[in-house]
């Protein structure tokens, strides 16, 4: 059953805050050697999964979920942490949703959904403005930790696609907590080789409980009334409060290049959402 629009828009806004804040917390953490990247993820996959299931069982809903989202969801969340130990804030955020929206716009095109003149336009200059931050030259994104982040967002993309009907909560809540059930060999290695500071761990248990849990429970809400290709191209607009959050809250530099890959991302993906051509 669709939704009004106002709420589905208020509900893409609310996941796209959380997905900018997770971006933010991750990069908070990890930077600053608070935590190691192996126990960031168990421990916000963890966190996810006790706030889910402590939710589910206050309105007495079981877990649903797969164990395929699952697998997405932990490949998403380790790549994810790794490469947090090498890029900024908003430049991960920026190559993740890229590549999130590559992965979603290709499955759709793989399915006969085709954008119309104006749809392409959009996806056409976003997909350049991200070709023209990864150019080599100064200050380019660090290799290893693009490579990492565009993994963990083609895992996000198949997590997403996957947002199927039913509850939202009830899926998210049986998604985390499979995640959590793989992440028990990082959790040992973290246990045995990696370190958290009570800051760290805060971080972790925040973005793990609220910005991811929450988080992720109201995106899958919001894909009921979105298409893939809308709902790749809005994600799009994360990197851009990310790099505000970022420059307020972490003191990091937003250089030419991101102001300007950021400016050509948000006009692609508008031009692409005002476009009727993407469903």
């Amino acid at each position: 059953m669709k939704t009004k629009p106002i709420v589905t828009a208020c509900l893409t806004l609310t996941a796209m805050l959380a997905f900018a804040g997770n971006s933010l917390l991750a990069r908070a953490a990890l930077a600053g050697g608070g935590i190691d990247a192996l126990s960031f993820t168990a421990i916000r996959l963890a966190a996810g999964a006790l706030t889910l299931l402590l939710l589910l069982r206050t309105r007495g809903e079981p877990q649903t979920g797969s164990w395929t989202s699952a697998i997405a969801l932990f490949a998403y969340a380790t790549g994810f942490s790794l490469a947090y130990l090498r890029l900024g804030a908003a430049t991960g955020a920026l190559i993740l949703f890229a590549a999130v929206q590559a992965g979603m716009i290709g499955w759709s095109l793989w399915r006969g959904l085709r954008p119309n003149l104006a749809a392409s336009l959009g996806l056409a200059i976003a997909f350049a403005a991200f070709v023209a931050l990864m150019l080599p030259g100064l200050q380019a994104p660090d290799p290893l930790g693009a490579l990492l982040m565009a993994g963990a967002g083609l895992a996000w993309a198949v997590y997403s696609l996957r947002g199927g009907g039913g509850s939202a909560l009830a899926r998210t809540g049986g998604n985390f907590l499979r995640a959590t059930a793989l992440c028990l060999p990082l959790a040992l290695a973290a246990f045995l080789t990696g370190h958290a500071t009570l800051t760290g761990t805060a971080l972790a248990l925040l973005s793990g409980g609220v910005t991811s849990g929450l988080g992720y429970a109201v995106w899958y809400c919001a894909l009921l009334d979105l298409t893939p290709i809308a709902a790749a191209s809005v994600q799009l607009t994360v990197p851009l409060i990310a790099a505000l959050g970022a420059a307020l809250a972490l003191s990091e530099t937003i250089t030419t290049r991101l102001v300007l890959s950021g400016g050509f991302l948000l006009a692609g993906v508008a031009l692409t959402i005002l476009s009727r051509g993407n469903r």
